[in-house]
C-alpha cells in the first residue's frame, strides 16, 4: 500500500495549497459525493483499490513454445519500435515478461522493460497534458498507462514520480468536478470558497487547463449575471460589487467592458424611463400623489444615477417648481381663456417669499393699525393680475351675466368734482365711468364698484374658467407690492423716481388748474385721476400699479392692528364684517398713504373713485 501514502500526500498537499491561495476547503467541507469523486480519481497500487477508469491491468500471457529467448526478444525489440508495448500477447511487455520468467537476470529482458517503461512514461506524460487541454480520451490513456506501469515494474523510482504526477492530475481533475458542482450549485467563490476558488486553483498548479479557464469563463459570466439582476433592482452598488467579483474570475477586459457600458446604458434608460414618468406626472401636481409619486421617482433616479446626470436636478428644479406653483413657474405670465369667449386678466406668477409686514417700529408716520410688523412666509406661489381689473374686462361679465352693482342699483357714487376740486356725490354714475362721472374708456381701472362687486366678478371668473380665482389677501398685496424691498416707500426711503406709478406729484395739475395741497415735491405723471392700466414700468415681480392709480379692495376684514394676524399669507377674515381693507396708494392719495405698510378701512359698500380691484389666483 506504499502508493496510498503518496496519495494521501498529495490530497494533504492540494489542501495546503487551497489554505495558501486563500480559499481553504477543508475535508469537512466537501461533501460525500464530492470526496468521493476525490477519491476516485487517485491511482493506487493495491489490486483491491477500485478506480473510475477500471485500471487493474492483466498482462496478456505470451509463451515461447518453439521460440528461442532471442528470437523472442529480437520480436519484442521490434514491437517497441513499432510502439507496440502492451496490447497484445505478441507485443514488447507481454514478450519481455515471458523471457523473464525463464530468466529473470536477463540483461536484454531488463534493458527492454526499462526502455518500454520510459516510452510509457512519456506517452502517459503527454496523455496528462493532453488532458489538460481537456483532449478526449487523455485521462483514461494516462491512466491505462499508469495500470500497466505498476506491474511493469512497481517499485521503479520512475514510475513512482509518474504516478505521483497523474496523482496529481487527477486531484486538480476531482477539483474540477467540484468547481463545476459549485458553479452549478451558485457556489461561486465570492466570499472565498466555490468555483472561482477551484478552478483558480486548478490553473496555478496546472495553468492553460482548458476545462478551468471554461469554468472561470463560466464562473464569470454567472456573478455578470447576478449584477444584471441587481441592475434590473436598480441595485448599481451591488452591481459594482459582483461586477468586481466577476473581473477577479475572469477579467477578460473585452468582456468585463462590454458588460459595464451595457449596465451603463442601462443605468441611464432607467434614469430617463423615470424622468419621463415624473414629468408625466407633473403635467396635472393638483392630481392627488402625483408630487408624492414624482418625489418617490426623484430619490430612486439620485440612487441609480450618477453624480452629474442633469436630469436628476432637473427633475428635482420641476418638483420643486409644481410644489410651490402647480404647473407653473415663478414670475410667469398668462391668461386663461372664458367659456364665453375672451380672456381672464394677465396674470403674473409671484415667487413664494418670505417678509416683514407692517410699519418698521422706527419708521415716522405710521398708525397702530400698521403694527407688530410680524413676519409672513409664503410657502406656495401664487398669481396676481398684473393690473387692476380695467372697466373692458368688467364689461364683459355684465354683458354674460346681466350683473348690476351697487351703484347702479343705489344710483349714485362718489365722483371727483373738476369745479370745486373736492371729491362729491353724483347721481347716475357707475362702472362704467370715469373719476369724473364721464363714460370710462376700456383700458381704464374700473371704479365705483363696492367689494361684493368686485367678489360678483370674480366669482365669474372662478365659473368661466375652472380655477381659484380671489381677492387677493392683504399679505399677498404688501408682499407684491414690496416685491422683495423693505424701504418706507415700495421704490425705497426717498422721493419717487421718475416712473414710479400715477401719484400725487407737486407737478400735476387738474384740467382747471388745480394742484395737490399735499404731494410729493418735483414729482408729476401727467395724470389727474387714474391712467390706462400698465402705463407705468412694472416692480420687480412685474407687477403695475400697485403704488398709486387706483387704491385696491383686498379679501380680510378691517383689525386694529397685526396681533393673532395670520403668518402664512391667508385672509384674516371674520364672516359678516361690515369694514373691509383698502390697501395701495391712489392718483387722490397723500404722499404718506403710498406708503409700503399703509393701510386703511372702508365699508365694504362703498364706491368711489378711488378704489378699484385686481385679482389674485391660487396655483
Amino acid at each position: 500500500m506504499q502508493r496510498m501514502t503518496t496519495a494521501t500526500g498529495w490530497w494533504a498537499i492540494l489542501l495546503a495549497g487551497l489554505v495558501l491561495a486563500g480559499c481553504a476547503r477543508t475535508p469537512s467541507q466537501v461533501d460525500a459525493d464530492s470526496a468521493e469523486a476525490l477519491r476516485r480519481g487517485i491511482v493506487t497500487v493495491g489490486g483491491d483499490e477500485h478506480s473510475h477508469y477500471n485500471l487493474n491491468w492483466t498482462p496478456p500471457v505470451a509463451t515461447l513454445d518453439g521460440t528461442t529467448v532471442a528470437d523472442a526478444l529480437r520480436m519484442a525489440g521490434r514491437q517497441l519500435q513499432r510502439d507496440r508495448l502492451y496490447q497484445d500477447a505478441g507485443s514488447t511487455l507481454p514478450l519481455v515478461f515471458a523471457v523473464l520468467r525463464i530468466d529473470p537476470a536477463n540483461a536484454t529482458a531488463l534493458e527492454l522493460r526499462q526502455r518500454a517503461i520510459h516510452r510509457l512514461i512519456a506517452r502517459g506524460d503527454a496523455a496528462i497534458r493532453d488532458n489538460a487541454s481537456d483532449w478526449p480520451g487523455a485521462a483514461a490513456e494516462a491512466h491505462q498507462v499508469a495500470a500497466v506501469l505498476r506491474v511493469a515494474n512497481a517499485n521503479d523510482p520512475d514510475i513512482q514520480r509518474y504516478l505521483g504526477r497523474l496523482d496529481a492530475s487527477d486531484g486538480l481533475d476531482a477539483l474540477l468536478l467540484l468547481g463545476e458542482r459549485d458553479l452549478a450549485e451558485g457556489r461561486w467563490g465570492e466570499i472565498g470558497v466555490g468555483a472561482r476558488t477551484d478552478f483558480g486553483e486548478v490553473l496555478r498548479n496546472r495553468p492553460g487547463d482548458v476545462r478551468a479557464i471554461a469554468g472561470l469563463q463560466r464562473t464569470r459570466d454567472a456573478m455578470i449575471a447576478r449584477a444584471q439582476v441587481a441592475a434590473d433592482a436598480h441595485d448599481y452598488a451591488n452591481v459594482v460589487t459582483w461586477m468586481h467579483h466577476a473581473q477577479a474570475a475572469d477579467g477578460d477586459p473585452r468582456v468585463i467592458a462590454a458588460a459595464w457600458r451595457r449596465f451603463e446604458q442601462q443605468r441611464v434608460q432607467q434614469v430617463q424611463s423615470m424622468y419621463v414618468d415624473a414629468r408625466i406626472r407633473l403635467q396635472d401636481p393638483s392630481q392627488r400623489g402625483a408630487i408624492d409619486a414624482a418625489r418617490a421617482l426623484l430619490l430612486e433616479m439620485r440612487r441609480v444615477a450618477v453624480t452629474d446626470d442633469g436630469s436628476v436636478a432637473d427633475l428635482a428644479r420641476r418638483i420643486d417648481l409644481a410644489t410651490h406653483y402647480g404647473q407653473f413657474a415663478p414670475g410667469q405670465e398668462f391668461s386663461e381663456a372664458l367659456r364665453v369667449g375672451g380672456t381672464a386678466p394677465l396674470m403674473r406668477v409671484v415667487p413664494i417669499g418670505s417678509f416683514m409686514m407692517g410699519a418698521d417700529p422706527h419708521e415716522p408716520g405710521p398708525s397702530k393699525a400698521e403694527s407688530p410688523a410680524h413676519r409672513v412666509t409664503f410657502m406656495r406661489g401664487f398669481a396676481l393680475g398684473e393690473t387692476e381689473v380695467r372697466v373692458d374686462d368688467y364689461a364683459r361679465f355684465v354683458a354674460a351675466t346681466g350683473y348690476r352693482t351697487r351703484a347702479e342699483r343705489r344710483g349714485n357714487s362718489i365722483v371727483y368734482d373738476e369745479r370745486s376740486g373736492n371729491f362729491a356725490r353724483r347721481s347716475g354714475v357707475s362702472w362704467r365711468d370715469d373719476y369724473t362721472g364721464r363714460p370710462a374708456r376700456g383700458d381704464l381701472p374700473v371704479l365705483h364698484l363696492d367689494v361684493r362687486d368686485a367678489e360678483a366678478y370674480i366669482d365669474w371668473l372662478r365659473t368661466q374658467t375652472g380655477r381659484a380665482y380671489h381677492l387677493p389677501t392683504e399679505a399677498e398685496f404688501e408682499y407684491a407690492l414690496r416685491a422683495g424691498g423693505a424701504g418706507k416707500f415700495p421704490w425705497g426711503d426717498g422721493a419717487p423716481p421718475h416712473g414710479a406709478g400715477n401719484l400725487t406729484g407737486a407737478l400735476d395739475v387738474s384740467p382747471s388748474g388745480h394742484r395737490w395741497a399735499n404731494a410729493f415735491r418735483g414729482y408729476g405723471d401727467g395724470y389727474w385721476g387714474p391712467a390706462p392700466v400698465a402705463r407705468d414700468a412694472a416692480n420687480a415681480f412685474g407687477l403695475h400699479d400697485l403704488a398709486g392709480n387706483v387704491s385696491e379692495w383686498v379679501a380680510d376684514c378691517w383689525h386694529q392692528g397685526y396681533r393673532r394676524a395670520p403668518a402664512d399669507g391667508a385672509a384674516w377674515f371674520n364672516p359678516g364684517c361690515r369694514s373691509r381693507v383698502v390697501r395701495g396708494g391712489s392718483w387722490a392719495g397723500a404722499p404718506d398713504q403710498v406708503r409700503s405698510s399703509w393701510r386703511v378701512a372702508q365699508a365694504g359698500d362703498i364706491t368711489n373713485a378711488r378704489t378699484g380691484f385686481r385679482v389674485a389666483r391660487d396655483l
